[in-house]
């Protein structure tokens, strides 16, 4: 399920503060500033630094593009 763009807008990464990037193969939130992955559960976002995984090289590469 895609995050809705108006809570898309507001939501920023809690650890650099930058906007996030919905990714919706892995169903993440991703952040360019601070190359963290936030997990969506139930269609709710789940905004705490312990919960994300970190980007790969690969990964961070593609938020370049």
């Amino acid at each position: 399920m895609p995050v809705d763009s108006r809570l898309l807008e507001l939501l920023v990464c809690p650890v650099s503060k930058a906007s996030l990037v919905y990714h919706e193969e892995t169903e993440e939130l991703w952040c360019r500033g601070s190359g963290l992955a936030y997990p969506i559960r139930d269609g709710i976002p789940v905004m705490l630094e312990e919960e994300a995984r970190q980007l790969s090289n690969e990964e961070r590469a593609s938020l370049k593009g």
